[in-house]
């Protein structure tokens, strides 16, 4: 399964090349007043993957870090000491685990 994974990222990689050897002319890309920027076809496609992938990485921050909290929440919960009863009360009732309060439920929060 390794060597089948390995074989398919050579396979992009190679397509990626061909397509960035055969797309060598300048293209135009024309912006607001009047601006326009001339460069070759492969680094426009490549800027505008990587606007696009900064664009969703900082989409994604927001609720990575609402998670990052909850989850540090959870473990400073469990991770808390439970107090200890006398030993006379100890042992007519075994003691409770902790548990966490989940959050309110949100239609667009599918996790």
């Amino acid at each position: 399964m390794k060597y089948l994974l390995w074989l398919l990222k050579a396979a992009i990689f190679f397509t990626l090349f061909a397509f960035a050897l055969n797309n060598q002319q300048d293209a135009t890309v024309h912006f607001f007043f009047g601006t326009q920027w001339r460069a070759p076809l492969v680094l426009v496609v490549l800027t505008a993957f990587s606007a696009g992938l900064a664009v969703g990485v900082l989409g994604m921050v927001p609720r990575w870090w609402r998670h990052r909290t909850a989850a540090r929440r959870a473990h400073a919960a469990v991770a808390a000491p439970t107090p200890v009863a006398s030993s006379a009360a100890a042992g007519s009732m075994p003691p409770r685990p902790a548990t966490t309060a989940r959050p309110a439920f949100r239609p667009w929060n599918l996790t």
